[in-house]
């Protein structure tokens, strides 16, 4: 199992492990390193996977000076090697929304995490990133999303994931390949607050949307978020 290193914005590195035994064309498994003062890695990979993308955040800084840990929602390729990297960390929290550690990270996590409302902001030093709540949107009681300000990343967890083993970042269509994966997984939660929520992170007007499976997008972020809440809306509409 080996992890690629790429940046994809201005202190945003995007770590991706390919595993290629998952559906018709494989997925990649994407970490992301926020290099600053006080560094944070969003989603740890499965336990599994904990080796490779430790070895792959050494090669930008050194993992012990990691300072927070953040995910999408508690699924174990998202967070899965919380505690491993709690252990190698010593000075690292985990921060996520109150509902997921009410819910599972008090109990799950080695170290006590942190709670955010949603809209604060944890500054790293010249990056800041702001928590937002998306509740069961793409999936989990507890998702969200991180939008990071400087650099205008949208942290996006599982939306607009799709197959293959595609460049660290593209501006290629993203909206088809999702469908595609959708049609065949069913991977996302359809209900009548869906699409408003998605169209709510349009108006942050990210510059790039970073990608938990699959290549991350550097086209016209705005419209493509409005372009899956009108999939998702029409995919609710028919389900109806």
């Amino acid at each position: 199992m080996e992890s690629t290193v790429d940046e994809i914005a201005e202190g945003i590195y995007r770590i991706s492990t390919f595993a290629p035994q998952v559906g018709p064309s494989g997925l990649t498994f994407n970490q992301f390193l926020l290099a600053d003062e006080e560094p944070l890695l969003f989603h740890t990979g499965h336990r599994s996977m904990f080796a490779s993308v430790r070895a792959a955040i050494d090669t930008v800084l050194p993992v012990e000076r990691l300072h927070w840990i953040a995910f999408g929602h508690v699924e174990s390729d998202e967070c899965g090697a919380v505690n491993e990297f709690l252990a190698v960390a010593p000075h690292a929290q985990v921060a996520h929304g109150v509902a997921g550690c009410q819910v599972s990270l008090n109990e799950m996590c080695d170290r006590p995490p942190r709670p955010l409302s949603d809209g604060e902001v944890i500054p790293l030093g010249r990056l800041r990133v702001r928590h937002v709540d998306t509740p069961h949107v793409p999936h989990g009681w507890d998702a969200r999303v991180l939008y990071e300000e400087v650099t205008s990343t949208l942290l996006c967890g599982d939306l607009f994931s799709h197959l293959g083993n595609g460049p660290a970042l593209t501006e290629d269509d993203i909206l088809g390949p999702t469908e595609h994966m959708e049609d065949l997984f069913g991977y996302s939660c359809l209900a009548p607050s869906t699409p408003v929520t998605v169209q709510r992170l349009a108006e942050f007007a990210p510059r790039t949307l970073a990608l938990m499976h699959g290549s991350s997008f550097a086209g016209d972020c705005s419209a493509a978020l409005n372009a899956l809440a009108g999939s998702y809306r029409a995919r609710t509409a028919r389900a109806a």
